[in-house]
């Protein structure tokens, strides 16, 4: 498992990467927030790690920029701050966890530990096909015989979701449960199947999502 740290104390930083080191971790250690955000556009990571206070980009600043760019990597934010307002801004920027300082290190290497379990994906084709459409799970992208295009994280889900399902209804419901973890308003399925569509429409699909009484289904047209 490899792990991205990014903290700008440098003695706590060797001490904490050894442990988890230790721990049969994989650690990038960096010591401020951009070095952070280069590490994230070149490697992939299993969680993240970041203190909100560091140099350059804060701990916040990074995790937004992950999500605005679909890396959807779990985060630990660490902070000598631990006011319910720090808490609940780092954990609406995007944030999975938060730890506050000073923290005991086995706390930390279990909630590294339940965030890899819970956010661990199991295996699927890296392509899946049907009628003239191709979608990369990896890359999100959406290819046809007329064109292509990159969908966001959520819309490759779901995208992925009807083509494995060999055109057999889904309902809302499933959706929710399947890709929603602590949504349960269904306007957020029917708002990411009319963006899902309009792609589709884009590249010329033979395919798209079609209303049934009890859910949606992908059929050809």
């Amino acid at each position: 498992m490899k792990l991205l740290y990014a903290e700008d104390e440098l003695q706590l930083s060797m001490a904490v990467s050894e442990i988890l080191k230790i721990k049969q971790y994989e650690v990038d250690s960096v010591f401020d927030g951009t070095a952070a955000w280069e590490k994230l556009q070149t490697n992939t990571y299993d969680a993240v790690i970041l203190d909100i206070m560091m140099p350059g980009l804060s701990g916040i600043e990074v995790t937004q920029k992950m999500r605005e760019n679909n890396i959807d990597t779990p985060v630990i934010l660490l902070t000598a701050k631990n006011e319910t307002e720090d808490r609940i801004t780092g954990l609406t920027s995007g944030a999975d966890d938060y730890l506050g300082k000073p923290f005991a290190m086995g706390e930390l290497l279990a909630r590294i530990a339940v965030l890899i379990r819970r956010t661990a994906k199991p295996l699927k084709p890296s392509i899946l096909q049907t009628g003239n459409i191709s979608l990369n799970c990896e890359t999100y992208e959406l290819k046809s015989d007329c064109g292509s295009l990159r969908l966001s994280n959520k819309e490759s889900e779901l995208l992925a979701l009807f083509l494995q399902s060999d055109e057999k209804l889904i309902t809302s419901k499933e959706i929710l449960s399947k890709l929603w973890e602590d949504q349960t308003d269904e306007n957020a399925v029917d708002l990411y199947i009319s963006y899902l569509r309009n792609k589709l429409k884009q590249i010329h699909s033979n395919y798209n999502i079609q209303n049934e009484e009890n859910g949606f289904s992908l059929q050809a047209e």
